[in-house]
């Protein structure tokens, strides 16, 4: 428990993390996504210093979101700064702009965004389930 209070003291809690299932054509990515706004100085210090622009709620912003690919690592919080022109920087861009009302889990389908289809695409987790 003492980690616990100790983080929450940090600020740590501050960053909130989701997971988001990002579709395409043909297409599953599942990410990590963090909000790197903390109220933390020493916090905001390290990110900016590391080129994060790491913000505060009170600066009125736009969240600067980390994203990382589970699958193999590959992170950024630019969304143009992806090696792909499609998937990646919508998704990421669609994240960043919805973050505060999107849940983990959400799926993030490209093709909906891109007003391609009429309807978003049903999770994985359904239509493919693991077990």
């Amino acid at each position: 428990m003492a980690n616990s209070k100790s983080r929450m003291v940090m600020g740590v809690l501050n960053m909130t993390p989701k997971i988001f299932e990002i579709r395409d054509i043909a297409t599953f990515i599942p990410v990590l996504a963090i909000d790197l706004e903390t109220d933390v100085p020493a916090e905001r210090y390290l990110l900016n210093r590391s080129g994060y622009y790491a913000s505060s709620k009170a600066d009125g912003f736009q969240p600067t979101i980390l994203l990382i690919k589970l699958s193999n690592g590959a992170l950024t919080n630019n969304p143009h700064d992806w090696s792909d022109t499609r998937t990646m920087p919508t998704a990421h861009s669609y994240i960043a702009d919805n973050f505060y009302t999107l849940e983990s889990g959400a799926v993030i389908d490209v093709e909906f965004i891109l007003k391609e289809k009429e309807a978003p695409k049903q999770s994985e987790r359904y239509t493919a389930p693991l077990y």
